[in-house]
């Protein structure tokens, strides 16, 4: 069937709403349109759907949530009746739609025969993590599309151990969509008789009373934030979402008594209207707690996204001007606190170890030599630090400290296997009244981090693929990347690259090959000369390239240069 019959079979069909079939008619006289929404269906992958809210099938609506939601469904039931007993717990964040497209997600499971644990409210996505391991579920699923702007939704499909579904279960999913009928083949359930007749059970906040005695545990030294609690001020936002409740909850647990939050911002609205993008790494999206900091004098300004995984920081100098904070900087900052208040305390746990992702900062393998920690590198994402964690536990080795990605996403505590910006909040909010008890902010904290280990700087280079034919055109990037492997980039020779794909490693200067160690994945590594780094891969949520540069340097304007050369050099390649 080719788009227009596509397009066509959704007008005809009697199941589709009439607001949706006006919709489509609306568009009838752009080819593009339709054949962007009808071409293909939206990609499930590792991190689920997310999309557009639009009709299609290329597209974030009811249909496509539940075709996705009976994939998902039949991958429960392939695993026996057992796991469809076990059951799957159902989040969902403050977007637009996110409460119908969960309640359609659930109508699909308890159709199926799955038992189904619905959230009464919103929560972020590291509850919902949590909450698989604690009620015993076999899966999970949250309505969100993280930092996405308002025209988008997602749907984040989770596994038994709290992470984000595997390679391997995401292909039979996406398969079992495939070859399962858009209309014909999907099970619903009304949801009010489902709750009738229990096999859809709500939710209410006992799960979050367990999820934040679990995150208060993660303190590493409880009596950090009393010692300066008087001086001690903080701003936060939930940029509208999930974070509103639980974030300042937890601040407050932990002794912080100066907790400003933004008030507009406190307001759970799908359409963001504060905001151009909800996203906290954006300086913009905090805009409006930086004004309320400097009116309170407060020491720093912490966001969170949407669904509340992600979290951002302005910090203030001695100016007292605000400045973001990279989330490799904030990484690679909780990293060096978490391991020197353990060894300050002297609760340092045997073996130690941390996990960052391939495309994060380089100077966190030097903060763990130094101390002596174990550092594993992972393919991005974070369900592959949850399965590194997983691994560990499975064996009875190592204690997990802590495990980030430059995407500003944080995990301490094994309790929940998906980033968590509520332990991020309380930790930073930690470390800062660490520092604070020593006349340092968190800006001077960086610095002294970069004087002991030197400079390094990252860049994220978004390479953006418009159309409906922009899989195919990343994909040809990417080989033509693998087949003219550059002698330099930037004026650094290029001494080894490493094919995640074909799972090799080639040193260029011997031709040796070895194995990367990890799963294949559509990756390239470019290791320069002197431990500088570049990283090239296709999204799996958006339709673009990104370009990852891990450099470092003898100063901050050798960073900065040798970063301009290499962004010129690579610039050139599309």
């Amino acid at each position: 069937m080719n788009y227009r019959e596509n397009y066509n079979r959704w007008l005809a069909e009697e199941s589709v709403s009439e607001e949706t079939k006006a919709e489509l008619r609306a568009i009838e006289n752009n080819e593009d349109e339709i054949k962007y929404r009808f071409s293909d269906y939206l990609s499930f992958g590792t991190a689920g759907l997310r999309g557009k809210m639009l009709a299609g099938t290329n597209a974030m609506n009811v249909y496509t949530v539940a075709h996705a939601s009976q994939g998902f469904a039949n991958l429960i039931n392939q695993e026996g009746e057992e796991a469809a007993k076990r059951g799957v717990a159902i989040a969902y964040d403050s977007r637009n739609n996110s409460v119908l497209f969960s309640k359609v997600a659930a109508e699909v499971f308890a159709a199926n025969g799955i038992k189904t644990y619905f959230f009464e409210s919103l929560r972020p996505t590291p509850v919902l993590s949590f909450a698989i391991r604690h009620l015993g579920c076999i899966g999970g699923v949250n309505v969100t599309a993280s930092h996405n702007p308002k025209e988008y939704n997602g749907y984040k499909a989770y596994w038994e151990d709290g992470a984000q579904l595997p390679p391997e279960h995401a292909k039979i999913v996406s398969a079992s969509i495939k070859s399962t009928d858009i209309f014909g083949g999907v099970k619903r359930m009304d949801f009010d008789a489902a709750v009738e007749s229990g096999i859809i059970e709500i939710v209410g906040t006992i799960v979050d009373d367990e999820y934040v005695k679990n995150v208060t545990a993660q303190l590493v030294d409880p009596s950090a934030i009393p010692a300066v609690a008087d001086d001690l001020r903080v701003v936060y936002t939930p940029l509208h979402g999930a974070g509103y409740r639980l974030a300042p909850e937890v601040l407050r647990l932990c002794g912080l008594k100066h907790l400003y939050t933004v008030y507009e911002q406190m307001v759970l609205d799908g359409n963001f209207p504060s905001v151009v993008s909800p996203n906290p790494e954006h300086p913009a999206a905090l805009e409006l707690g930086t004004k309320l900091a400097k009116k309170v004098d407060s020491d720093l300004v912490i966001g969170t996204d949407p669904d509340a995984d992600r979290a951002g920081v302005m910090v203030r100098r001695n100016d007292g001007t605000f400045v973001p904070m990279t989330g490799n900087q904030i990484g690679a900052l909780l990293l060096e606190y978490i391991i020197t208040a353990y060894e300050n305390t002297g609760t340092m746990p045997e073996a130690p170890y941390a996990v960052k992702t391939i495309v994060t900062s380089e100077i966190c393998t030097k903060i763990c030599e130094s101390h002596n920690v174990d550092l594993f590198n992972v393919l991005t994402g974070f369900k592959f630090i949850g399965e590194v964690i997983k691994n560990h536990d499975d064996i009875g080795q190592g204690h997990y400290l802590f495990g980030f990605e430059e995407s500003y996403g944080y995990l301490k505590g094994t309790y929940a296997r998906d980033k968590d910006s509520i332990v991020a909040v309380m930790l930073i909010v930690e470390m800062a009244a660490y520092y604070k008890a020593k006349g340092m902010s968190l800006y001077d904290a960086l610095c002294a981090m970069y004087e002991k280990y030197g400079y390094y700087k990252e860049r994220t280079l978004n390479l953006v693929f418009d159309g409906f034919d922009a899989s195919e055109r990343m994909s040809e990037f990417m080989q033509k990347i693998r087949v003219s492997i550059p002698e330099e980039i930037g004026g650094k020779k290029v001494v080894a690259i490493r094919d995640y794909l074909a799972e090799t490693v080639t040193d260029l200067a011997t031709g040796k090959v070895t194995g990367t160690g990890l799963p294949a994945s559509d990756v390239v590594y470019f290791e320069l000369e002197d431990a500088n780094v570049i990283v090239i891969r296709p999204s799996g949520t958006e339709p673009k390239v990104k370009i990852y540069f891990l450099l470092n340097g003898a100063s901050s304007d050798e960073c900065e240069a040798l970063m301009d050369a290499c962004s010129a050099t690579v610039e050139l390649w599309k």
